[in-house]
């Protein structure tokens, strides 16, 4: 298997301690980004198995909603065997996230990381995600109150700008930083182009040069190779992975071993990942009953691909209405021994 076209001596001997998050230490370089419908305790547990020592995260939670209802929300569930754990929390009033912050410590979270760059319209509407990039005052008085809350590092996860002719990341990262932030992950494209047209790292490499706290590149992490090319273009201190993750929560894991030794994983068979598929279906249906099965059918076509069949079992997958029909798709797909496409 080739290596990396970049040499990658130098990087991971600046990259071999450990980042440190404030006064938390994470043994990984390599994070697996909060996702809304997908990094849930089901698909944690698997991204876990292949990155024993990386930061995860879970889906954002609404503050507000939490603090209103005065329980936490299931997508607040931690288990206590997945340390290092971050609780990413999203609204607009520093108040609720403070208090909502003060919830998910006592849930468990070693970090609390604040979403100030999701680009979906029903979050910026309302003043929540990317849409506090053209609010700064607020962003920082976010961070100020939250820091205040909790005793664990408060960390930043954001865009670099709302749009092309409005990109202010330089300015918003410092006030971050300024406020308390402990660590800043900056995903490279603008809140305009949602998750299109290539990230821009030139300016992942600008806020590194400019803040003292870790800097977290993301965008466009969906391997081993762009991951190490982010890293010598960024110099960032870490890279973040987050669509690359669907239907393969291999690739941090991936990721990391390579940063540590030197050398690529095998990546998965065919067959080892419709049995991922498989583990991941059956864990959503004992979660979450019904509502997972449905859920489940958007991450099963996500990891059929590949192979000769794979449309046509991608499209009955994502019809399925119960385990035991979506767990014999797979299973009579597994022993056939599905062909690789050429």
């Amino acid at each position: 298997m080739s290596a990396p076209s970049i040499n990658p001596a130098k990087l991971r001997s600046e990259l071999s301690t450990p980042l440190e998050i404030g006064p938390f230490a994470v043994n990984s370089r390599v994070l697996q980004s909060p996702l809304s419908g997908v990094t849930d305790l089901v698909f944690r547990r698997l991204v876990r198995r292949y990155a024993p020592e990386s930061m995860l995260y879970t889906e954002m939670v609404h503050a507000s909603q939490v603090c209103h209802a005065r329980e936490l929300s299931k997508v607040m569930d931690v288990d206590l065997d997945e340390q290092p754990i971050s609780v990413q929390l999203f609204d607009c009033r520093p108040h609720f996230l403070a208090e909502a912050a003060q919830m998910a410590v006592q849930e468990g979270a070693d970090t609390i990381d604040l979403n100030m760059g999701c680009p979906v319209n029903k979050i910026t509407k309302k003043g929540g995600g990317s849409s506090l990039l053209r609010d700064p005052e607020t962003a920082e008085a976010i961070v100020r109150a939250v820091v205040s809350a909790v005793k664990v590092p408060v960390t930043v996860k954001t865009r670099i700008g709302w749009k092309e002719d409005e990109i202010n990341i330089l300015e918003f990262a410092q006030r971050m930083q300024d406020a308390g932030a402990k660590m800043i992950t900056v995903h490279g494209r603008t809140r305009a182009q949602g998750y299109n047209g290539p990230a821009q790292w030139h300016w992942i490499k600008q806020v590194k040069e400019k803040l003292s706290i870790p800097v977290i590149a993301n965008g466009d992490i969906v391997s081993v190779e762009s991951a190490m090319a982010c890293l010598e273009m960024t110099g960032a201190d870490g890279v973040m992975c987050s669509r690359g993750t669907l239907g393969y929560p291999y690739l941090v894991g991936e990721i990391d071993y390579f940063l540590k030794t030197g050398q690529q994983k095998a990546p998965p068979t065919i067959i080892e990942r419709l049995q991922c598929a498989r583990e991941h279906l059956q864990g959503l249906w004992e979660y979450k009953g019904i509502k997972g099965i449905h859920q489940a059918r958007k991450h099963m076509t996500w990891y059929v691909k590949g192979f000769v069949g794979a449309a046509e079992l991608r499209d009955r997958l994502c019809r399925i209405n119960s385990v035991e029909e979506g767990l014999d798709l797979l299973d009579q797909t597994i022993d056939g021994n599905p062909t690789p496409q050429t």
